[in-house]
């Protein structure tokens, strides 16, 4: 056996054709992240994804066969990068400190306009999303990881233990669509730097006085 039978052979390029389709679903799919952040699920329709990226309705639909199918590859996207920050973080930090930066994060997206809204009670949107195959992956990857978290700073004695860690781990999850900061920052009295903060504190210190 020779050097050359033990190279890998190199991926196949795509073709022309092949990165045109793959680029304007990258498009579609931002400007669906963009609408879901800014109106949510329910007021968005697929004629002002079509509209945003420049394309026909009917052009859309060969990509993805409906509003449901758009946003489940919205959360795919937006599960990828919270499983790239969460990758991101230093290995020796404490679970909670994990955590606490993972809320952190979540505000900064949420903040930032990029964090995609859905409804809780669409069941046609929930029907699509349980049976994502990449969607669901990813969301249990994440769950996974955060769950490994809050149990390790529960046996520490850094987060009540007595809470189920399924709550804790929804109350993480819930901060991506918290209407506190966007509240706050209406008032204007307070930077997006105090709103993170003030939120940290109540998330994992609650409103008891210490």
């Amino acid at each position: 056996m020779n050097a050359t039978e033990l190279t890998p052979p190199a991926p196949a390029r795509r073709s022309f054709r092949e990165q045109m389709h793959l680029a304007r679903e990258d498009a579609i799919v931002q400007a669906v992240n963009r609408l879901l952040a800014e109106k949510g699920f329910d007021a968005m329709t697929v004629d002002e994804v079509a509209a945003e990226v420049g394309i026909a309705k009917a052009s859309l639909y060969r990509h993805f066969p409906s509003k449901e199918d758009l946003a489940a590859e919205a959360m795919v996207r937006a599960l990828e990068r919270a499983q790239a920050f969460l990758a991101s973080l230093n290995p020796n930090a404490t679970p909670l400190d994990c955590l606490k930066a993972t809320v952190r994060w979540l505000l900064q997206v949420q903040l930032q306009g990029e964090m995609p809204s859905l409804p809780s009670a669409n069941s046609t949107l929930r029907a699509t999303l349980m049976t994502h195959h990449a969607y669901m992956d990813r969301l249990l990857a994440v769950s996974e990881q955060l769950g490994g978290w809050i149990q390790a700073a529960q046996a520490d004695g850094s987060l009540d233990a007595s809470l189920p860690p399924i709550v804790v781990l929804y109350t993480v999850f819930a901060r991506a669509c918290d209407p506190v900061p966007g509240f706050l920052r209406s008032t204007g009295d307070f930077s997006d730097e105090q709103i993170i903060e003030l939120v940290l504190q109540t998330c994992f210190h609650g409103l008891n006085a210490h």
